[in-house]
């Protein structure tokens, strides 16, 4: 969460940073702003400016720069076996992985120009996350991948619940993630429900932080009942956990 407090009002104010545009929104007051942005699962450390510009009430042009340290991360390797279509599948099933994509790079490519979301996001199940984040992951000794999400050890049945207001872009089954739901929470920020057992709401429809969305299940590419929350900003994927921790504003 990015906060900038400013000596007058300004009018606009806009942001750049690790090659993402930082959208800012404003208090009542006019003079602290506001922008939440995300460091991608594979983002290499190092010291990178926030560059910032923007017109003040009286018409001054406003620049700024800020430097902003990315830490290193200490990720986990893991080994999981899983049935033999998820690493080899065949021809019919990789057409099936292709309209997939279709389907969720149309959802992605949607643009909702204000923030929907409304203070913190709150947990989408009753159980503490894993130490999953980031997971270097060996399927069956063939295919390594990068674990994009955060999972919750849910048993089939656990009621899901929205982690905070916004629109429902994608529900229906996938082949890796299951049954999906995807909330875009605006200005290219979404949250992802995978493995679901039963999705309980549709495309289009407006959800409530806590609103019940479905029901976790083992769906998809698993090797268990379990939730597995994403996170996605600007096209990257980044830590849900956290997100959870974050304390945002009353603004939101």
């Amino acid at each position: 969460m990015f906060r900038i407090d400013l000596d007058q009002a300004a009018g606009e104010l806009h942001g750049a940073w690790l090659n993402h545009t930082i959208v800012f929104t404003k208090s009542q007051n006019g003079k602290t702003w506001y922008a939440l942005a995300g460091i991608d699962v594979e983002q290499a450390p190092g010291t990178f400016p926030l560059e910032l510009t923007g017109t003040a009430a009286d018409g001054r042009s406003l620049h700024a720069k800020q430097d902003v340290p990315v830490l290193p991360a200490q990720y986990k390797t893991t080994t999981l076996h899983v049935q033999e279509k998820f690493v080899q599948p065949d021809p019919q099933t990789l057409q099936r992985i292709a309209a997939d994509k279709v389907v969720k790079d149309a959802a992605y490519a949607r643009q909702i120009s204000q923030p929907l979301w409304r203070g913190r996001f709150t947990s989408p199940v009753p159980f503490t996350a894993t130490d999953s984040f980031g997971t270097r992951r060996t399927f069956n000794g063939e295919l390594a991948s990068i674990h994009r999400g955060t999972d919750f050890h849910a048993p089939s049945g656990t009621p899901v619940v929205a982690a905070n207001d916004g629109e429902v872009i994608i529900a229906q089954g996938m082949f890796y993630e299951g049954n999906l739901v995807v909330i875009d929470h605006g200005l290219q920020f979404s949250t992802q429900y995978m493995h679901l057992s039963k999705i309980e709401v549709k495309v289009g429809e407006r959800v409530k932080k806590g609103q019940r969305i479905g029901l976790s299940g083992a769906t998809g590419r698993v090797t268990g009942p379990h939730l597995h929350l994403g996170v996605r900003w600007q096209g990257e994927y980044v830590d849900p956990v956290l997100l959870l921790r974050l304390q945002l504003p009353a603004i939101y």
